[in-house]
């Protein structure tokens, strides 16, 4: 049976409600449930919405095709978060439930409406509710926590109390985004594991490294344990301990001897000689 929709209505007559003092936290879904407080709720036509960059930018299709049958047979049952900018109404969480909609032709959405919000009040928001559905590519991920270092100049330690994850993951992903375009690109494309960027941006050897990077971008070097192999068939020579010779042993023994009392005159005295 077709779902049947509510005649279109203009935007000065839509009503709208405060609903975050009732609604079930679950269905938020969010880090910081204090920003989401004031929010409205309104149906609002697809063809309204504005959709700039986000922080998810790999989409599996079976899994949008899978989304949109389900929306279809149940209903949105979580809104889209958008921002009002002016008379625009631009999408801040919610673009898997958005390109899942115009699969199959929904004329609106119900949606959270916010105002008034800041950059980083929008990119905190963003980037808990990706975090808290489907996996969040770790590039994408990456780049984002450094879109949010850069906008607030935050330390890795705000960065982690900001986006509610570990110091030692902001680290790495701080990392991660720095690394060559061409190199992230690669390993999304080739679903390439996260190790492998960090422990070959940390190789010494140019000539190994740039070997190494050909195999990343051709999609023949995706698993660390790969890496592992290809680097242990190469030696890696320690540096030598450097011998100490007659000279830094007469210091050392007199810098000793300066420390007793009963010694010190007679090594001050050895100290200016040896200098002289």
């Amino acid at each position: 049976m077709a779902k049947e929709f509510a005649a279109r209505v203009s935007k000065k007559e839509r009503n709208f409600k405060d609903i975050t003092g009732s609604i079930d936290e679950r269905i938020l879904r969010m880090n910081d449930q204090k920003l989401l407080r004031g929010a409205q709720l309104a149906n609002i036509p697809l063809n309204d919405i504005v959709v700039r960059e986000q922080v998810r930018t790999k989409f599996n299709d079976d899994s949008l095709h899978e989304l949109a049958e389900n929306i279809k047979v149940n209903g949105l049952i979580q809104p889209l978060v958008l921002h009002r900018e002016g008379n625009k109404f631009v999408l801040v969480c919610g673009e898997r439930r958005f390109r899942a909609m115009n699969l199959i032709n929904f004329p609106e959405a119900p949606c959270f409406i916010l105002e008034n919000k800041s950059p980083e009040e929008l990119m905190a928001i963003q980037f808990s509710e990706n975090q808290a559905r489907e996996e969040l590519h770790y590039i994408d991920q990456a780049d984002s926590i450094f879109g949010y270092q850069k906008l607030t100049d935050a330390s890795e330690r705000k960065i982690t109390a900001a986006l509610g994850i570990s110091k030692s993951e902001v680290h790495r992903c701080l990392k991660i985004a720095k690394l060559p375009k061409v190199i992230k690109e690669a390993a999304k494309l080739h679903n390439t594991e996260k190790y492998v960027l960090l422990e070959w941006d940390e190789i010494p050897s140019n000539e190994l490294k740039a070997e190494i990077k050909a195999k990343i971008l051709e999609g023949t070097m995706t698993k660390r344990l790969q890496l592992k192999r290809l680097l242990s068939t190469f030696k890696v020579e320690k540096p030598k301990k450097k011998k100490e010779d007659s000279v830094d042993k007469i210091m050392k023994e007199l810098k000793k001897q300066m420390k007793n009392p009963r010694m010190k005159n007679k090594a001050e005295d050895l100290m200016k000689q040896l200098l002289s």
